[in-house]
């Protein structure tokens, strides 16, 4: 195998590797929604008006094992969780500012708003 079919298929590994942490319909909204800062469960819902509680509850821990954003639970009463950003999940800055800048145009172009 020569060493440009090598290059393909490290960058293919990898692009699959980011795809399984971002994919789906929720994934990306809510790491956009963190970017805004801390929030609770009802906080993110919220921001997200169409997606299920059992739905946000299942991406929220794929994204916590993924190490993409931290949960902290504070001791008060009632029990209050909070949902954060952690670095890595912050280093995706430029990759949602990109995604927003082609949706925009997308919008744009085809969609016309």
């Amino acid at each position: 195998m020569n060493q440009k079919n090598n290059a393909c298929q490290q960058k293919l590994m990898i692009t699959r590797d980011t795809m399984e942490v971002i994919q789906g319909k929720w994934r990306i909204p809510i790491i956009l929604a963190l970017t805004f800062g801390n929030k609770r469960f009802g906080e993110i819902q919220r921001d997200i008006v169409d997606i299920s509680p059992k739905m946000l509850s299942q991406e929220l821990k794929a994204l916590e094992e993924n190490k993409i954003i931290t949960r902290t639970l504070y001791d008060s009463m009632p029990v209050t969780v909070e949902y954060s950003l952690t670095p890595l999940g912050k280093s995706m800055k430029k990759m949602m500012d990109e995604i927003l800048n082609w949706g925009t145009t997308f919008r744009k172009e085809i969609v016309g708003k």
